[in-house]
């Protein structure tokens, strides 16, 4: 495994987290739950990322379970804040009472007594972002949080965060947006602005939530049992699964093949080669999934390797920079 700084602190993380947004308290048991954790544990993660929400709650409950008796000082354990978690008007947001509520509620799920790095989900425009940042920069004094982060926020989003930030005297230090070889939204203004501010990307779904790992075929219907047999008509995957982009897709096989990689280990060193980019997350339902993406660790990929990855998919990648992932 290898590790990089997250933005100008001094935290180092492993460049592959393991996330369980579809996974851990939904989609598998938990001893499979436990046995991939335990899978990433033995490869050298030591970057989990949850986030409140996952699994109405249930996802940080069993991470909590699976990390249990690891000692913690080795862990970096993030989780997330702003969608609702419970039926009443206050059960959501950024406003300062549900800061705290729900980071009080994760720690308890997480059996822990900090967590390293605590990130706002979404931005919330309802509220003042001087209540949000003072509300984190609290859990910061109280030693319950040792770092603040952002997810999908915009470059000015993070700019006037990233002030308020240093006005508190705390740390805030990465955003965690959709990436991949599909999606490079954030390359035009996110990244420029992360760089400027002292931050790094976290990145999520770096497989296209599992196209890019090349099993959907265009002109056939999506593997039953698979993610895409159940993507929702209007959802952020059925974007990724027209003819047009699985076709491209199927053209970077060879490539992977040629630097002895799978297509998904070629798809997580690719947003890796982005030197704002302090870790792509992976997700799994099974231990082998999690034993064959850490290969993606460490890899270098040359500049022609680049190109012609950029010359295969060619107008099917998303760069328009007013898209999020917001959802």
């Amino acid at each position: 495994m290898e590790f990089r700084r997250l933005g100008r602190s001094g935290l180092t993380i492993s460049e592959i987290a393991y996330g369980n947004w579809l996974t851990h308290g939904s989609q598998v048991e938990e001893d499979a739950a436990h046995a991939c954790v335990h899978a990433a544990l033995d490869a050298g993660i030591t970057t989990f990322d949850t986030a409140d929400v996952y699994a109405q709650t249930k996802a940080e409950s069993v991470l909590g379970r699976a990390l249990a008796g690891q000692r913690r000082e080795g862990l970096e354990v993030f989780t997330k804040v702003y969608w609702p978690t419970g039926p009443g008007a206050n059960d959501r947001g950024l406003s300062r009472k549900h800061i705290i509520e729900s980071c009080h509620a994760s720690l308890k799920r997480l059996q822990t007594d900090y967590v390293d790095l605590y990130q706002a989900h979404r931005y919330d425009s309802t509220v003042p972002l001087e209540e949000t940042m003072t509300a984190f920069a609290d859990l910061v004094r109280q030693g319950k949080v040792l770092y603040l982060g952002v997810s999908e926020w915009r470059a000015e989003e993070i700019a006037a965060a990233a002030e308020l930030a240093r006005e508190l005297r705390v740390q805030l230090i990465s955003n965690q947006p959709q990436y991949s070889m599909l999606w490079r939204v954030i390359e035009a203004q996110v990244v420029p602005t992360s760089e400027k501010e002292g931050l790094s990307q976290i990145v999520w779904s770096p497989l296209a939530q599992g196209v890019l790992t090349g099993k959907y075929q265009p002109g056939q219907q999506p593997p039953e049992g698979s993610r895409g047999a159940h993507a929702s008509v209007g959802g952020s995957m059925q974007s990724f699964l027209t003819d047009d982009i699985l076709t491209r897709v199927q053209q970077l096989r060879p490539i992977a093949d040629e630097v002895g990689l799978t297509m998904a280990q070629l798809a997580v060193a690719w947003v890796l080669q982005n030197q704002n980019v302090a870790a792509a997350i992976i997700g799994a339902s099974r231990p082998e999934q999690v034993h064959d993406n850490v290969k993606a660790a460490g890899v270098r990929l040359p500049a022609e390797v680049l190109t012609r990855i950029d010359e295969a998919l060619g107008d099917v990648v998303e760069r328009d920079p007013a898209k999020t992932s917001r959802g």
